[in-house]
C-alpha cells in the first residue's frame, strides 16, 4: 500500500516525508483494519513530523484522523463491529497512522459514521473537534457558566469549541486576526469577535462582561496567552488550555477562587483507563451526529487530493489554513 512515512530516526520535517510502498497492517487483537477513504490534517501533524516521538519504530506512517471502512476484524473485537462499516477515529502517535491506503485502528476509538455524513466530513471531526468536546463538554462545570471567551475563532478547535459553548446557552465571544474576522462572523457566529491585532483584548472582556471577567476561558494558542487569560477571568472562573499550563500561586488560584484544567485527547491512548478510552469513541459519535443532524458546521475549508497531503501539511505549519483541512485519499 501507499504511505506517508517518516523514513529513519534521523529524518525530520515536512522535507523528510516520503510516499512509500509499505505491507498492508494486519489488525493485532482488539484492532480492525481500515481502508482509508479519508484523513484529517492537524498542527500536530507536522510537529511529530518535525519532532518524532521516541515510540516510533521506521518507517514509521503519520496520520492519526481516519475515515473510512472496516475490511477485517482482529482477534477479540466486539460483534458490534462488522466488516462494511463505515467508521471515524482519532489515532495513537505512538504507533503506525492513518496517512496510507490502509490502518489498523483500536476499535475502542472509532465511531460509525452517519448514512449522511461524507467520508471526508468525518475525518474532519477527529483531532479538532474531540479537543473543543473536551474543552466545553467535558473538563468545565458549566453550572453558573454565562460568559465564556474562546480563543482563536477562525481555527479547528476554537470554530467548534464556539459552536458547542453556545449549544448549552452561553454568551460566547472569541478572538481571531483581522483577516479571519468576516469569516467567524459567518461561519462561526460568535457573540462578540475580539480583533487581537488591533483591539485590547482586556479591554474587550471587560466591557463585554460588565466587568466580572468571562466565567471560562478556552485556551488555544500558548502559555503565555493563558497567563494573561488568568486575569480575564470572572471570579469562580474556570481556564481550559490545550496548549500549556500558566504559572500560578496557590494564592492567585484561592484568591480568585478559579480553576484551570488541560486537555490531553490523544493521552487517553496510553493512560491504561480503558472508560477514558472507549471514550474517544462515545465524543467522536455525538459530533459525528451533530454534524448529522445540522447543529454543528464541521468548518471544513479545503479538501486536497492524496498527492497534495504535504503541501497541505506546509500550509498548516505556515498557518495559512482557516478552519480545517482533510484529504481524499480516493482522489
Amino acid at each position: 500500500m501507499k504511505a506517508y512515512v517518516i523514513p529513519n530516526e534521523h529524518a525530520r520535517g515536512l522535507d523528510a516525508i516520503e510516499l512509500a510502498d509499505m505491507p498492508t497492517p494486519a489488525p493485532t487483537p482488539g484492532h480492525v483494519l481500515i481502508k482509508v477513504h479519508a484523513v484529517g490534517l492537524n498542527p500536530v501533524d507536522y510537529k511529530l513530523a518535525e519532532g518524532g516521538n521516541a515510540n516510533w519504530a521506521y518507517p514509521h506512517i503519520l496520520g492519526l484522523d481516519v475515515a473510512g471502512e472496516i475490511v477485517e476484524l482482529g482477534e477479540g473485537v466486539e460483534d458490534t463491529w462488522k466488516v462494511g462499516m463505515r467508521v471515524a477515529g482519532h489515532g495513537d502517535l505512538r504507533f503506525d497512522g492513518c496517512f496510507a491506503e490502509y490502518v489498523s485502528a483500536p476499535a475502542y476509538e472509532l465511531a460509525l459514521i452517519p448514512d449522511d455524513v461524507e467520508y471526508t466530513t468525518a475525518a474532519g471531526l477527529l483531532c479538532s473537534a474531540l479537543t473543543a468536546y473536551q474543552t466545553i463538554n467535558r473538563k468545565p462545570n458549566l453550572n453558573l457558566v454565562r460568559t465564556a471567551l474562546v480563543h482563536g475563532g477562525s481555527g479547528a478547535v476554537g470554530g467548534v469549541a464556539v459552536q458547542l459553548a453556545k449549544m448549552h446557552g452561553i454568551t460566547v465571544f472569541t478572538t481571531c486576526s483581522t483577516r479571519n474576522v468576516d469569516y467567524v462572523r459567518e461561519h462561526v457566529q460568535p457573540d462578540a469577535i475580539i480583533d487581537y491585532r488591533t483591539q485590547d483584548v482586556d479591554e474587550h472582556v471587560r466591557e463585554l462582561t460588565d466587568g466580572r471577567g468571562a466565567d471560562l476561558i478556552v485556551d488555544t494558542v500558548s502559555g503565555e496567552e493563558a497567563e494573561r487569560d488568568l486575569g480575564r477571568l470572572a471570579y469562580n472562573g474556570q481556564l481550559v488550555t490545550i496548549v500549556d499550563v500558566p504559572p500560578v500561586s496557590a494564592a492567585q488560584m484561592f484568591g480568585g477562587a478559579m480553576s484551570i484544567d488541560v486537555v490531553n485527547l490523544g493521552g487517553a491512548h496510553g493512560s491504561g483507563d480503558p472508560m477514558e478510552q472507549r471514550d474517544l469513541g462515545t465524543m467522536a459519535s455525538d459530533v459525528l451526529s451533530m454534524v448529522s443532524q445540522g447543529q454543528l458546521d464541521p468548518l471544513i475549508t479545503g479538501v486536497l487530493p492524496f498527492g497534495d497531503l504535504v503541501e497541505g501539511l506546509r500550509s498548516l505549519a505556515d498557518h495559512k489554513v482557516t478552519g480545517k483541512l482533510v484529504v481524499d485519499v480516493d482522489a
